[in-house]
């Protein structure tokens, strides 16, 4: 085959270029490569060579060699220099030009150890039929209940997360002790809290339960609802599923059995009849084909069995259910800084607004910093909104985007200012404290909102201070932190090991919807280069762990997520059937993909069309 000289003396030219540059960002960065922990001292390099060839347009470079037909590629990010020296050697050979000493460089056999080693260091040896691993977020169920812990290792668990957000020190331990009592290599993560920004509390709704039997698109109900009545703390059992839980004194709860029936008036003044099923230890399985709205002030006229004389009994004191506000585009909701309940909007009789629906915030610090036409959002980005109004104490907000139906808004969802400078940074005092815990029980810590190289250095220090030795995960989830992640994980090498966690729930809503999927791919190739295990974490399978059933755009997500290195779930009622379902999708896309490699194996029905 022949080749254009002219071409490839370009090549050579654009060549040299890249690999002179390569050359002078390591003198440049020379001070941060030197203090970084010994095992990332290659990895490191490669970061920086990668930063040199990311300040070229490669697109030019890569086109000219597919013009001439070479069969090389710069798409791979894990050994730069090792790539790019080699393809001068071929263009030089093709020109007939003396080959030039090479400086000893790694090679890519020595590159996969290293990677390997990283990943090992950070989640365990992991299922040895899969190389991805599976990090799942820990419920409450996983402190109370050992053999729901031992089913998830069971279908493919490899690291556990708990999320010091929620719950306390003495629900954490308990996770961890039965995690540790049915596999003690399995590695244990947790994340600081961090200065997440999220609503605050609401005032109590109505004490009330709602009964809602299934129906159908013509209102004809095909399934009844489910009711567990049993005295206060008697649960259900887990294994089976139930609509609703009504509280009963237990004196007369005790003289039921299947057959008796309890009919009553609702909130409404709506006749209804609830029918007792089965007995189940101290509680009774009831069915009810109406829809109801049951108080604490409900009358139930209890008929043990057929034409028998009735008792007239009531419910237990009912708990409130939280309140909601729902907003709709075009709505106004005022953001309190100071910590007064929220509440719905309150409208006269004739649909006029008497009282705008308002809730607090959890970080009233931030109040400073925000500027009128901001954008906001609410819940994940499922409620967005502007900010038109800015006073000391509140702020006025114009709800651009929400369901038809309603956006639901409650206590504790987050709250998102993307184009806002607010001034937060580092570990808060909770994290401080919960770093006390982390580091006597936990593998790795999940360090949140990291936003800049200062950050990371304030965290390694409070590890030092402790005297602590643990892994750090770099939860990228604000458009700073992804600005910064070269000098966040230069500084962070500093420790061994280091992760990186894609959080794509802030992460999306900080760095806008269009650009996103792209921001997620440099992050991905960024920690190829440097080396770094990476994480691809939210909403992972979340419909299938909420509800039961995968979306087909979830199986898409999972078989793309095969290329990081760790996948997470979250919590939900069906998370056994997520991760069951994750461990053999991961399994059989790793036939056919590694990393951003596409393998060929032999077709099946390549001989039989």
């Amino acid at each position: 085959m022949r080749f254009s000289k002219d071409k490839l003396q370009e090549i050579v030219t654009a060549l040299n270029s890249i690999i002179e540059t390569v050359y002078e960002f390591e003198d440049k960065y020379e001070s941060q490569l030197n203090s970084v922990h010994p095992n990332y001292t290659q990895s490191a390099r490669n970061l920086v060579h990668y930063l040199a060839l990311r300040s070229f347009n490669i697109n030019v470079l890569q086109q000219k060699l597919e013009d001439i037909g070479l069969p090389v590629t710069l798409e791979s990010q894990d050994n730069i220099l090792f790539i790019l020296l080699n393809l001068r050697s071929i263009i030089y050979s093709l020109l007939d030009y003396q080959l030039v000493d090479e400086v000893d460089i790694i090679d890519n056999q020595w590159v996969k150890k290293l990677q390997e080693q990283n990943s090992k260091a950070l989640f365990g040896s992991i299922n040895e039929k899969r190389k991805t691993a599976i990090l799942v977020t820990q419920p409450i169920e996983a402190a109370t209940d050992e053999n729901f812990v031992k089913a998830l290792l069971k279908q493919g668990m490899d690291c556990g997360r708990i999320n010091c957000a929620h719950d306390d020190e003495i629900t954490w331990l308990q996770i961890i002790e039965n995690i540790r009592n049915n596999d003690k290599e399995c590695k244990i993560m947790m994340d600081l809290g961090g200065p997440k920004i999220r609503t605050g509390k609401m005032k109590p709704g109505p004490k009330v339960i709602h009964i809602k039997p299934k129906k159908n698109t013509l209102g004809q109900v095909t399934e009844p609802a489910s009711i567990w009545l049993a005295p206060y703390g008697v649960k259900p059992p887990k294994d089976k599923e139930v609509d609703v839980v009504i509280p009963v004194n237990k004196k007369w709860l005790r003289k039921t059995k299947k057959g008796s029936y309890i009919i009553f008036r609702d909130s409404r003044n709506k006749k209804c009849t609830i029918i007792i099923e089965s007995k189940e230890d101290k509680g009774r399985w009831a069915s009810c084909r109406d829809s109801a709205f049951v108080t604490s002030d409900t009358v139930l006229n209890v008929f043990l069995e057929k034409k028998s004389k009735r008792e007239i009994h009531t419910l237990q004191e009912l708990l409130p259910l939280e309140e909601v506000i729902f907003l709709f585009e075009g709505d106004r909701l005022r953001l309190d800084k100071k910590p007064v309940p929220g509440e719905p909007a309150v409208y006269d009789d004739d649909g006029n607004l008497v009282k705008m629906a308002h809730i607090s915030c959890t970080l009233p610090e931030i109040f400073d910093h925000i500027q009128s036409d901001e954008p906001i959002y609410f819940n994940d980005g499922k409620i967005e909104g502007m900010v038109t109004e800015t006073y000391p104490d509140h702020l006025i907000i114009e709800i651009t985007g929400a369901k038809k139906k309603g956006g639901k808004l409650k206590a504790d969802k987050g709250i998102n200012l993307p184009n806002s400078s607010l001034g937060l940074r580092g570990l808060t005092e909770k994290d401080k404290e919960d770093l006390k815990f982390v580091v006597q029980h936990a593998d790795v810590v999940n360090f949140s909102f990291v936003n800049c190289k200062e950050d990371v250095e304030e965290l390694l220090k409070e590890l030092e201070k402790l005297k602590a030795e643990l892994g750090i995960v770099l939860k990228i989830e604000t458009k700073e932190a992804y600005r910064n992640l070269p000098s966040i994980l230069l500084k962070a090498m500093a420790n061994f090991p280091i992760g990186v966690m894609i959080a794509r729930g802030d992460l999306a809503i900080e760095t806008g919807w269009k650009n996103f999927a792209i921001i997620q791919e440099e992050i991905l190739q960024m920690c190829n280069a440097a080396h770094v295990p990476n994480i691809w974490a939210t909403q992972v399978l979340e419909n299938l762990a909420k509800k039961g059933i995968p979306t087909r755009a979830e199986i898409t997500d999972v078989a793309m997520a095969q290329r990081a290195d760790c996948v997470m779930l979250n919590k939900g009622p069906y998370i056994l059937k997520a991760v069951r379902m994750l461990d053999r999708v991961l399994r059989k896309m790793q036939l056919i993909q590694k990393g951003k490699l596409t393998i060929f194996p032999k077709l099946e029905f390549s001989e039989n069309l």
